[in-house]
């Protein structure tokens, strides 16, 4: 029956006297250790330890003293050198008995395990591989049981989120619970075309709040390993990756990119007003001219220079308005400062005063005196003051003008000023595209010229801000201007 066991079966026998015997080993000894019986009985201790690895003697003998001491099973991995087969691990398993002679046996078997050695270090370098990777690659590994609804996150995955441990990230609900609210709807929809098999796997990009507050953007990977006879998943397996820098890299890739867009747009509409105005008034000179060239007479003439008057004050008129835009653009060391936003609207209120005492106009401050903005100090008042103007001559005729400011803070951290009016209001769905476009009114007054908004659009983008507008016809007005100041 030995003879069928590839392991070496022993019993191994050592008196108080240190002497040794083997009443009992299996002939597999030939196999396994390459050494006859003969050899094996005439000199068991120096045979044995001839065949051991000299790095591995001391662990080797030092195991067996421990187990005969105590009497308790002895177990040891170890290698061994032999003649023909070379560098082999081994294991050796066995129990102790003490009789009453004191006499200690040892019963148990010696396997070769070389190749689950070889196994195991296969594993081993493959882990390492796979770990170093994840290591230089920034990316987390999760593992998500469905049945459990249980989470494990690699340290990778919590160094993302800024944790120590996964205690408090164990759950996928606790991960929902960190997701950008903008970002959740992509999120679920993504996860679950996977979990329904409509996509082979899931990949999402979203924003998670680490542990500081802050978001960073993540790519988001999956795939479902295991489902059951309905094909309801079972466990999932993926990985986090920050792509914070690349998004953001991204994001002011876009944002560039409109800046650029939108200077193409205002350079192409600034040069078909200077084509169109500038010509138009060119030709209205020319016809002039030609009119006093035909007609002699006194009182043509005259009358000619009066409108030749006329329009060289509109093309001049033209012209300043044409340099004002181009100085606002092109200005790239204008003068920016902190300054008190209540003081500048007490100045505007002041200077409508002053310019005109008839108005019947009410202005409400609603703005807290403590704040401040960073803007330049000529552009502020210009703004204001064109908002407030525009809100007393496009007054409603059946009441008096009301024009009142307030101030918020937006979710972003953004300052905003808000200046509201019950004047005529303007039609958006026909005119907001064209709103802020230079020369164009909607209103008929005499004073209209179409210039102002879009001098005021362009003194706030060159502070980095934003404005929009809410209007309905016969009610009103909302200019609201979004600073680039944050908290």
């Amino acid at each position: 029956m030995f003879a069928e066991i590839p392991d070496l079966i022993f019993q191994f026998i050592i008196d108080v006297d240190n002497n040794y015997s083997f009443p009992l080993f299996s002939k597999s000894i030939e196999e396994i250790f390459e050494l006859s019986t003969s050899d094996f009985l005439n000199n068991i201790k120096s045979a044995i330890s001839e065949r051991i690895h000299p790095s591995d003697r001391d662990l080797f003998f030092q195991s067996f003293v421990k187990a005969r001491k105590q009497v308790s099973r002895w177990e040891v991995e170890f290698r061994g050198i032999l003649p023909e087969k070379g560098l082999r691990w081994f294991k050796i398993s066995s129990k102790s008995e003490l009789s009453s002679d004191g006499k200690v046996s040892f019963f148990g078997h010696l396997s070769d395990i070389t190749e689950l050695k070889d196994k195991e270090l296969k594993l081993r370098i493959s882990e390492e591989r796979f770990q170093f990777a994840l290591e230089a690659s920034t990316t987390g590994v999760w593992d998500w049981n469905m049945l459990t609804n249980k989470v494990f996150y690699s340290s990778l995955s919590l160094k993302i989120l800024e944790l120590e441990s996964a205690d408090v990230l164990d759950d996928p609900e606790r991960w929902d619970q960190i997701v950008h609210p903008d970002d959740l709807p992509k999120y679920y929809s993504d996860i679950q075309d996977h979990f329904e098999n409509k996509i082979p796997y899931y990949e999402n990009y979203h924003r998670v709040m680490t542990s500081s507050g802050n978001y960073k953007w993540i790519l988001d990977r999956g795939k479902v390993i295991e489902r059951d006879e309905q094909g309801k998943p079972l466990r999932v397996i993926g990985t986090h990756t920050d792509i914070s820098v690349q998004k953001e890299k991204e994001l002011e890739l876009i944002k560039t990119m409109k800046l650029y867009s939108d200077q193409n747009s205002r350079l192409l509409n600034f040069s078909h007003i200077v084509s169109h105005n500038l010509s138009t008034q060119a030709g209205n000179i020319k016809s002039i001219l030609d009119f006093i060239d035909i007609d002699e007479k006194k009182e043509t003439i005259k009358e000619m220079l009066i409108h030749l008057r006329t329009v060289s004050n509109d093309l001049n008129d033209t012209i300043l308005n044409l340099n004002q835009i181009v100085q606002i653009q092109s200005n790239m060391s204008i003068i920016i400062r902190p300054l008190n936003l209540v003081e500048y609207i007490n100045k505007t209120i002041s200077t409508i005063k002053n310019f005109n005492s008839e108005t019947n106009a009410n202005i409400i401050n609603n703005v807290p005196e403590y704040v401040t903005i960073t803007f330049n100090p000529a552009y502020l008042e210009s703004v204001l003051l064109n908002f407030v103007t525009n809100a007393i001559r496009y007054a409603h005729p059946d009441r008096s003008p009301i024009i009142i400011f307030d101030y918020t803070i937006e979710k972003e951290g953004h300052k905003v000023l808000k200046i509201k009016d019950n004047g005529l209001g303007i039609d958006l769905d026909a005119y907001g595209d064209l709103l802020f476009g230079m020369y164009r009114t909607f209103h008929k007054h005499k004073d209209a010229r179409g210039i102002g908004l879009h001098i005021t659009k362009n003194q706030i983008e060159a502070m980095n801000g934003k404005v929009f507008v809410e209007s309905e016809v016969g009610v009103g007005t909302v200019f609201k201007i979004v600073f680039n100041d944050e908290l």
